[in-house]
C-alpha cells in the first residue's frame, strides 16, 4: 500500500474535486464516489451513498469548521525555484490547514470492500495522531473512495483538518516516514501484498508514460536508467564513465558546486531530442537511488590526476565538445581470455551470495548492481528495442536500490563482476557467441541467488518478480544462444564435468534452479591475473574485490 502525501489550503476546492465525476476537471476518471470512514459527525449524517458537489461544499464546511471558529492559521514555508541561483529558495509562507494523503493498491491487488477501506483508514489516522487516540483533541476528517486510477490501482483519498477541535494544531512532523512506516504494519495487519521497507525505486510521472505511448516509445527515464547503469558498471574511472554515456548518443552535462566551474557534484543526462525540440533532462538521483554520482564515485577508482581527468571530460560534454582522450579503455578490445576469467568471476560470486547473511543489504545490494549493469550493457549491445536483456536489467536493479543506504555498513568483499559489462559493452559483433553464453548461465545464477534471498527474506513479490522475469522473458532468448563449451584455459576436468554444460534456458524453465554440476568453469575458480592490457586503468581486474 503506497501514502501519497500533499498540503494545501482549500479544503472546499479539495472535497470538490474528490467527489467529481467530470472528466475533464480530473487527472482520473472518478466514478460513484463515496465516504468510507471519517470522524463521528460526518459518518452519522452520510451512508455510503453517491457524493454530488453540494454534499462535497457541505463535507467541506464541516470539516474546516475549526479552523473559522478559532481563526487559527496554519503555515508552512513556500520553496519556490530561483532562476537565477537554480535552486529552490525559501521566499515566505502559506497557508496549508488541509493535509492529504492518498492510499492505493498496485493494480494486479485487485480491489478492497467499503468496509476493509474504512477499517484501513480509521487504523491510518489513528496511527497518523490525528484522532483522540493520541490523547489530544481529534481532527476533523474524511474518506473517500471514488474508483479505480487509470493505471488500475484501488485507491482512497484522506482529507484531514490540521486544526483540532480544541482550536490547537495537529503535528506533522515526520509525517512522510510514520506514513511509511503505518502502511507496512497495515499490510501485515490487513493481509495486504507487503512492500519492501529496504528497497525502493524512483516512480515517474503520469505526464511521462502518456508521452511514451503517444510516440510509441519507451520511457526516456527506463532508457536512460539502463546505458547510466551499463556505462557506469563497464567503467573503471569516472572520466571514462563520461565518455561511455557520450557513445551511447546520451547528451551529458555537469552539475557544478556553486561559484566553481571545475568540482562536479553531480550531474544530468537526456535522450538525444528530434530536431527542433528541446532535451528532457533527468539528474542521476531521479534515475535510481544508486545512480547518483556520489554513489557511482564509490565503485570507480579515484586520485587527485583522475579527478582532473574526469573534469576535463565533463566540461567537455558541457560544451558538446569532442572527448579529451580518444585512447581509454572502452576503445579497446579485450582479449578472449578475458570471457573466462569473468566467466569464473561470475561462478565464484554466486557460490559466495549464499554464504551472505540476509540482512546484510549493502552486499546483496552491490552484488545486484554488477548484474544488473551487466544485462544492460549486454542489452545496449544486441537489442536495438527494449527486449528480455533490458527487463532482466531493470528488475535486478531494484535490489541495488535501498531505501536508505546510509543506514548500512559498507559491503563485503566479494569476486567483482562489474567488468563483465565491459565485455557486453565492447562486442565487436552482435552475433550471440558460446562465450556469451558460458558468461550468461553463471549471470542467471547468480540472478538465482537474488530470487533465493528474497524468498527467504519473505519478500515474496520482488521473488516473483526475479522469478518470472527470468523464465517468461529470458527464457525464450536463451533458447536462441549458442550452446556453451569449456572455455580455452579452463582446468582439465573429469569426464562428467567435461560434458556439455546445462544451457541458461534449462535453468530458467526449471524455475530458477541453481546450476551445480557440469559447470562450464571449475566449481573451485582459480584467482585470475588483472587484464591490464585492455583496462589500464582499472583498479581491480578480474578476480579481485573491488
Amino acid at each position: 500500500m503506497i501514502p501519497n502525501i500533499t498540503r494545501g489550503s482549500r479544503m472546499a476546492g479539495l472535497m470538490v474535486y474528490l467527489a467529481s465525476t467530470d472528466s475533464d476537471k480530473t487527472k482520473n476518471a472518478h466514478s460513484e464516489p463515496h465516504l468510507v470512514a471519517g470522524d463521528a459527525a460526518i459518518m452519522a449524517w452520510y451512508d455510503d451513498g453517491v457524493l454530488d458537489k453540494d454534499d462535497a461544499i457541505a463535507i467541506a464546511k464541516h470539516l474546516d469548521r475549526p479552523r473559522k471558529v478559532f481563526g487559527v492559521s496554519v503555515q508552512i514555508k513556500d520553496m519556490q525555484w530561483d532562476a537565477a541561483k537554480k535552486e529552490r529558495v525559501h521566499v515566505g509562507y502559506k497557508d496549508a490547514s488541509v493535509w492529504h494523503c492518498s492510499l492505493s493498491l498496485r493494480a494486479e491487488e485487485g480491489a478492497l470492500t467499503d468496509q476493509q477501506w474504512g477499517d484501513i483508514a480509521n487504523d491510518f489516522v489513528d496511527s497518523m495522531g490525528f484522532t483522540e487516540t493520541s490523547g489530544k483533541a481529534r481532527c476533523r476528517w474524511a474518506a473517500i473512495n471514488h474508483g479505480t486510477s487509470e493505471n488500475g490501482n484501488h485507491h482512497i483519498h484522506i482529507a484531514v483538518s490540521l486544526v483540532r477541535e480544541d482550536g490547537t494544531k495537529a503535528s506533522t512532523h515526520g509525517d512522510y516516514k510514520r506514513a511509511q512506516q503505518t502502511c507496512r504494519e497495515l499490510e501485515v495487519k490487513y493481509g495486504l501484498e507487503q512492500l519492501s521497507t529496504v528497497h525502493a525505486t524512483r516512480g515517474y510521472d503520469r505526464g511521462e508514460k502518456a508521452t511514451a505511448v503517444r510516440d510509441e516509445r519507451e520511457m526516456h527515464r527506463v532508457s536512460l536508467a539502463r546505458k547510466v547503469r551499463a556505462c557506469a558498471t563497464s567503467s573503471a574511472t569516472e572520466g571514462e564513465f563520461v565518455r561511455r554515456a557520450r557513445q551511447t548518443g546520451m547528451l551529458v552535462r555537469p552539475r557544478y558546486a556553486k561559484n566553481t566551474t571545475d568540482v562536479i557534484v553531480g550531474y544530468s543526462v537526456a535522450e538525444r531530442p528530434k530536431q527542433g525540440e528541446r532535451p528532457i533532462w533527468f539528474g542521476g538521483g531521479t534515475l535510481a537511488t544508486d545512480l547518483r554520482l556520489g554513489a557511482l564515485r564509490q565503485e570507480w577508482m579515484d586520485s587527485p590526476q583522475l579527478a582532473t581527468e574526469a573534469a576535463a571530460e565533463w566540461n567537455a560534454a558541457a560544451r558538446n565538445k569532442r572527448t579529451v582522450s580518444r585512447t581509454g579503455p572502452e576503445n579497446a578490445t579485450p582479449p578472449a581470455q578475458a570471457w573466462v576469467e569473468y566467466t569464473r568471476n561470475a561462478t565464484a560470486l554466486a557460490d559466495q551470495l549464499r554464504n551472505i547473511p540476509r540482512d546484510d543489504h549493502a552486499t546483496w545490494a552491490k552484488a545486484a548492481r554488477e548484474v544488473s549493469g551487466a544485462f544492460a550493457a549486454w542489452s545496449y549491445r544486441l537489442e536495438p528495442t527494449p527486449g528480455p536483456l533490458a527487463a532482466t536489467a531493470a528488475e535486478l536493479s531494484r535490489t541495488a536500490q535501498l531505501r536508505n543506504p546510509r543506514q548500512y555498513s559498507k559491503p563485503v568483499a566479494l569476486p567483482s563482476i562489474a567488468g563483465t559489462a565491459m565485455l557486453f559493452m565492447a562486442a565487436s559483433s552482435k552475433n550471440k557467441t558460446a562465450a556469451q553464453t558460458a558468461l550468461m548461465v553463471q549471470l542467471i545464477n547468480t540472478a538465482f541467488a537474488l530470487y533465493e534471498m528474497h524468498a527467504q527474506s519473505g519478500r515474496a513479490r520482488e521473488a516473483q518478480r526475479i522469478r518470472a522475469v527470468v523464465g517468461n522473458q529470458l527464457a525464450p532468448f536463451t533458447a536462441t544462444m549458442p550452446k556453451a563449451a569449456a572455455p580455452v584455459g579452463a582446468e582439465r576436468q573429469s569426464a562428467e564435468a567435461a560434458a556439455v554444460p546445462p544451457r541458461a534456458v534449462d535453468i530458467a524453465r526449471r524455475g530458477m534452479a541453481p546450476i551445480r554440476p557440469g559447470s562450464v568453469v571449475p566449481t573451485t575458480p582459480t584467482p585470475a591475473t588483472p587484464a591490464k592490457t585492455y583496462q589500464p586503468n582499472r583498479g581491480t581486474g578480474p578476480g579481485l574485490d573491488r
